[in-house]
């Protein structure tokens, strides 16, 4: 078992190695995309370009504030003086937490004071609202989903001109000859009630005298 697993072993880093090969080399960009050249020419003016003062400023880090300080360590080393201080009686004092009360949820926090039976009495106007108020006389509930159905109604028939103004109208469409604008022979020749052409009259207040 000892020479199986060392042979594995050792084969291991051959496989490796060649697939490292495989990732090492270049994708061909070219046969997809022919125009981009991973190399190109470089101009004679670029090869022998100078850098200005300016340029050559901008190239220099930025060096840090002169107020900056390193990180501290994080173990931080702690004096001998602090390892054998003694709080004094004021330091426990405020290192103890605070006693409350009353409950952490409420959002009213009052001082807690004698409990004393109260004598204030409500005004008649304050009783006359806090009254609940009472449905109107004349008021209807909703009718209930079932009721009972008269028999005259479960009897009744249907006269003929009831049939026919219960059937829906028959209308054509446009394209069947349909003309929406059409006016009936009745609308033509009806004449307005005395009624509607008091409706038609616009309202005295809004007509301006001239």
């Amino acid at each position: 078992m000892s020479a199986r697993s060392n042979d594995s072993c050792k084969a291991a880093p051959v496989s490796m190695t060649i697939r490292m090969q495989q990732l090492a080399q270049p994708k061909l960009n070219q046969l997809r995309y022919p125009d981009r050249l991973s190399l190109w020419e470089v101009s004679e003016r670029a090869l022998t370009a100078v850098a200005s003062k300016r340029l050559c400023h901008l190239a220099n880090p930025k060096s840090p504030v002169s107020a900056w300080q390193p990180d501290r360590p994080l173990p931080v080393p702690v004096s001998r003086g602090t390892q054998s201080a003694v709080a004094s009686v004021r330091i426990c004092q405020l290192a103890q937490p605070k006693k409350r009360s009353i409950l952490e949820g409420s959002s009213y926090k009052s001082k807690p004071g004698p409990l004393t039976r109260s004598t204030s009495k409500a005004v008649a106007h304050i009783e006359l609202l806090a009254t609940p108020k009472r449905d109107h006389p004349n008021f209807e509930s909703d009718r209930s989903v079932f009721w009972p159905v008269s028999r005259g109604a479960r009897n009744y028939r249907a006269s003929q001109r009831m049939i026919e103004l219960s059937q829906p109208k028959e209308r054509k469409a446009l394209f069947e000859g349909y003309n929406p604008y059409a006016v009936s022979r009745g609308a033509l020749s009806a004449s307005p009630s005395h009624r509607i052409q008091e409706l038609s009259l616009p309202l005295l207040r809004k007509c301006i005298s001239k």
